[in-house]
């Protein structure tokens, strides 16, 4: 014996019928029991007609219209014409019955819960028959059966007790005389034992067919639906998610209860004492393995078997003083829930008596509120409970697992997680038999919640990172190829998916919240909207993607002045825009301290020698206890790569001009040039050596004449540099005849700064600097004499891009 139950989905039409009566046909077993519910969507549609009918809206007549439509029509594409008569007469007569009861609503202008009950039952009393009238005609040994002759319960209308004395003879009896093998019940109804229509309540298909299963001690119970099991979370949010191959029964009650809707949770209770087996199929997908429900064989494997949620949750505290060691608050606070027929989905109070706290659905929340603030009127008038209000707009979230409580720090794994994010828990709870662990939080973190969730669990630590990219020119361009030439080494290799979700230039911007495709991200961006960096911030914001990052590749000041927005909703910013950190040193600290607050990294590595790892290696000096002495460096790959190809054979206005068109110098030369970058750079290895200096407290001795420094626009700057031509020479020929070479050297010692060109002569460290090289000579009480020494490229778009690549890796194995 076996016990197929097809939900709404699967029989929502003539197609999916014909599958449905494709899987029963296939399936083994002298005797099967097919247990249907309405036609996908019907139910609701039921219910509305009555809500209209009740007010005395005719437009329930038009929804009435439209349910017959459907049946007539299933039946006119499953039943040959010519056997068609009969199914749409017996049809036909159900509907008239239905549209009787309807008018009857609408001239009382009410509905009882009996007709309402009565109402909603043709849903499955004509999906049933309908069905196996074509299983029939299909040649298939099936009879219907109205499953109101066979299951009974008390007048509890909308969601009946089951009377199992009376249910289990009329089951025994029906079943042991059935000479058919396939016997067609609708699902969800039964009838009291007067005789009047009931209904089980939400889930009641699914509670019809485990009634069935439990009476005749079924093989298994199959439920068909439209996904493959039960997933370890909801695979419409977690993309990620898959199906769970085998669970136990308590693990599919937890999960069922916290939300994952291809079981309703009171299913289980008729199969579990006698050990059947639940089979979670899917219709359109019937070799797919889907999930088997049976007891714990789980053993010592997976900790943590699914994630799942509620949505739409109130919580309501009761607290106050007179709660503390007074007998029977808990009784009158819970008491009063029931009373109000107000189901309570979760459950925690604090060890000192002091409060009492309860997630519940939100609809309920404005009675709830109601009737606990009547129950504790006296109370809350003598000052010793407090006014009760209900916070809205929350979800629960919950891990479910039969072997959490064998495995240590699930819980600090759950919450470090989701405080990663910035996912903040309002509520915490845990069941003594530690199957699960649940906590409420925002609706709108939902998302973010279970795929960072899912993620650490699941995932085999795979880190997926989601990028906001700002600055898409030279140096954003390379860092965009490089990501995706890298993506699949990184996913191999360093467990990391970095994905790129919103790009933006000057002009426009665009997003794509599954990842932009970068192999033509430049036609995506041309099509995009409008750029602005306040809707690009509320866009990152409103996406609230987990592991988010900010990538600031542009050289402006208005954007770096968004950084502190980012990094305090948990957005960890990635810059090569040296603004902000050689800013005020208030602000300067301030985001320092942000990225602290709210575990948010803010990294700015190529702010000091592009991808070279100078800021990484002074912060493990630091961290390590050693202290910065001195400080000695050629920081600037613009102005080293300069006065390496300037000489008397080539004009000063030239290297400068080459300089600037090989990407080696800000957009606006003047800025390197000026001394203003590399004082910029020195400000920052100070400030980072744990040295408070601020940007005018650095001597800055300038080789350029005041004309080029005055100069408003590149086209002045370059010509004021042909201008003075022959002073530039002078300063080579000066240095030349001393047979030393021109640095713009930055230095720090004792708490002062400089920056200025100096002749550098042989044997000196900086004297053999290449190209566009930087160099830094660290001397600290670990190395006084012998400086720590670190060279290399120091400028040019493909370096700085590297450099910031490697700032999104450290923030990846964070």
């Amino acid at each position: 014996m076996k016990v197929l139950k097809f939900g709404g989905t699967s029989v929502a039409n003539a197609k999916n019928i014909s599958q449905v009566k494709d899987i029963v046909g296939q399936t083994p077993g002298d005797q099967l029991v097919v247990v249907v519910s309405a036609l996908g969507g019907i139910t609701d549609l039921l219910l509305k007609t009555a809500d209209l009918a009740a007010s005395q809206d005719k437009g329930y007549q038009a929804i009435l219209k439209d349910i017959e439509d459907r049946h007539i029509k299933a039946i006119q594409e499953l039943i040959p014409i010519a056997s068609q008569s009969k199914v749409l007469s017996k049809v036909k007569s159900e509907l008239n019955i239905l549209e009787t009861l309807l008018e009857g609503a609408y001239l009382i202008g009410e509905i009882t819960p009996k007709l309402s009950d009565k109402i909603v039952s043709f849903g499955e009393l004509l999906s049933s028959y309908i069905i196996s009238e074509f299983f029939i005609i299909s040649q298939l040994d099936a009879v219907y059966k109205d499953s109101r002759e066979l299951i009974k319960t008390n007048n509890n209308y909308g969601k009946g007790i089951v009377n199992f004395e009376v249910t289990n003879n009329n089951c025994q009896t029906y079943f042991n005389q059935s000479k058919h093998r396939i016997t067609v019940l609708g699902g969800f109804i039964a009838s009291s034992t007067q005789g009047n229509s009931t209904t089980l309540g939400r889930g009641g298909s699914d509670y019809t067919a485990a009634i069935i299963s439990g009476i005749l001690n079924a093989e298994t119970l199959e439920i068909w639906t439209d996904v493959s099991g039960m997933y370890t979370a909801n695979p419409k949010i977690v993309k990620q998610a898959v199906a769970i191959p085998h669970i136990s029964y308590e693990e599919a009650m937890e999960l069922s209860h916290f939300g994952a809707k291809v079981l309703y949770p009171p299913t289980i209770q008729p199969v579990l004492a006698k050990g059947i087996s639940i089979h979670i199929k899917n219709t359109f997908e019937p070799k797919a393995p889907g999930t088997l429900i049976t007891e714990n064989r789980n053993g010592s494997g997976k900790s943590v078997r699914g994630i799942s949620h509620v949505e739409n949750m109130a919580l309501i505290s009761l607290e106050g003083p007179g709660m503390v060691g007074i007998p029977g608050i808990s009784k009158r606070f819970f008491e009063v829930l029931s009373e109000a027929n107000i189901s309570v989905v979760f459950i925690t109070q604090a060890s000192s008596e002091h409060s009492i706290c309860v997630g519940i659905p939100a609809v309920d929340a404005e009675k709830a509120v109601t009737v606990i603030n009547e129950t504790f009127e006296y109370e809350i008038f003598r000052g010793k409970i407090k006014s009760v209000k209900a916070e809205t707009d929350l979800a629960i979230i919950a891990l479910v697992g039969d072997n959490m409580k064998s495995h240590q720090g699930l819980s600090g794994k759950m919450f470090s997680t989701l405080g990663k994010n910035n996912v903040n828990i309002r509520a915490i709870a845990q069941g003594a038999s530690e199957r699960n662990i649940s906590a409420v939080i925002k609706k709108e973190d939902v998302k973010k919640a279970l795929n960072a969730l899912h993620e650490e669990f699941f995932e085999e630590n795979v880190k997926q990172l989601n990028l906001f990219v700002m600055g898409v020119g030279n140096v954003g361009s390379k860092f965009l190829h490089q990501i995706q030439q890298q993506k699949k080494y990184l996913k191999e290799n360093l467990k990391l998916n970095i994905r790129v979700i919103g790009i933006s230039n000057s002009r426009t911007m665009f997003f794509d919240e599954s990842g932009i495709p970068l192999r033509n991200w430049e036609d995506l961006l041309v099509s995009g909207a409008k750029a602005d960096k306040s809707k690009f911030y509320d866009q990152v914001q409103k996406l609230n993607f987990r592991n988010s990052i900010f990538v600031d590749n542009t050289a402006s000041l208005e954007v770096s002045k968004t950084y502190s927005d980012y990094l305090q909703n948990s957005i960890s910013v990635v810059t090569c825009n040296k603004i902000a950190c050689s800013s005020e040193y208030e602000n300067y600290a301030e985001l320092k301290n942000l990225a602290r607050k709210y575990n948010a990294p803010f990294l700015f590595e190529t702010n000091v020698g592009a991808g070279l790892p100078i800021l990484d290696t002074l912060k493990n000096l630091i961290a390590s206890g050693d202290k910065v002495l001195k400080i000695q460096a050629v920081l600037s790959g613009s102005l080293n790569f300069v006065f390496n190809n300037f000489n008397d054979r080539v004009t000063f206005h030239d290297v400068v001009k080459q300089a600037q068109e090989q990407g080696y110098t800000e957009p606006d030369p003047k800025i390197d040039l000026s001394g203003i970058d590399v004082m910029r750079k020195i400000l920052i290895l100070a400030r980072e050596s744990g040295n408070r200096l601020a940007m005018d407290e650095i001597e800055n001795k300038s080789f350029l004449p005041e004309e080029s420094l005055a100069a408003i626009n590149n086209d002045d700057f370059f010509t004021s540099l042909t201008k003075y031509e022959e002073s530039f020479q002078a300063l080579y020929k000066h240095a030349a005849d001393k047979d030393s070479k021109l640095k713009y050297v930055a230095q720090f010692d004792e708490g002062k700064a400089s920056v200025g060109l100096q002749e550098i002569p042989k044997g000196h460290d900086f004297y053999n600097l290449e190209g566009s090289d930087n160099i830094v000579l660290f001397y600290t009480e670990r190395y006084p004499n012998q400086p720590m020494i670190i060279k290399g490229a120091g400028a040019g778009a493909e370096v700085t891009a590297s450099g910031i690549f490697a700032d999104i890796i450290r923030i990846g194995n964070f």
